[in-house]
């Protein structure tokens, strides 16, 4: 019975193995679709921009702040509406995620990012300080990222911030709640 088999097999040619006009197809039509999505998430992100145009535009740091009271280096993780860590606010660069220079002086609190739009709140604006464990696209242990409520306009923002060493955030968080405590005791006067 054997012979028999590989007699007939021998005979008959094999089928072709790849069919390359069928295949380019499906690629391009997979990076057609790719390319789609890519474009509509940008024009989501841009169309949330123009949502969110009301928004001033951002506070820049005074000449002399004072004297440094606190300083971290770590990253931006972005802002949000505050008390909704989803709601992403991507106007005027603050969606966009970097490393950040953090310092706190008497004046408020100086944001540097290298490679996006550096920012300052003022010490009037402050609201609150607090660790978290996330904000919108960023979500770590209970207490890993150091957030901060400030006003901008006629919102408050939750800015999200983790120091390369994250011992610093309870340092961080209570230093600003005490000068937000202070500033708003010399505001009641």
């Amino acid at each position: 019975m054997t012979p028999l088999i590989s007699l007939a097999a021998a005979g008959q040619k094999s089928a072709e193995v790849t069919d390359w006009s069928a295949r380019i197809g499906w690629l391009v039509g997979l990076a057609l679709f790719v390319a789609l999505v890519y474009w509509l998430m940008r024009e989501g992100w841009k169309w949330r921009g123009t949502l969110q145009g009301d928004l001033p535009e951002l506070p820049a740091a005074p000449e002399d702040p004072g004297p440094v009271k606190l300083s971290m280096s770590g990253r931006y993780h972005g802002s949000t509406t505050a008390g909704q860590w989803l709601d992403r606010i991507v106007a005027h660069g603050l969606g966009t995620r970097s490393r950040a220079e953090l310092t706190l002086t008497d004046a408020g609190l100086d944001v540097v990012r290298p490679g996006a739009d550096d920012f300052f709140v003022p010490a009037s604006q402050l609201r609150e300080a607090r660790l978290d464990k996330g904000i919108a696209g960023k979500v770590l242990t209970e207490g890993g990222l150091l957030v901060v409520t400030w006003a901008h306009g006629d919102r408050l923002l939750d800015s999200g911030f983790r120091s390369d060493r994250a011992a610093e955030h309870n340092e961080w968080a209570d230093t600003l709640n005490d000068m937000i405590n202070k500033t708003e005791t010399e505001g009641a006067r």
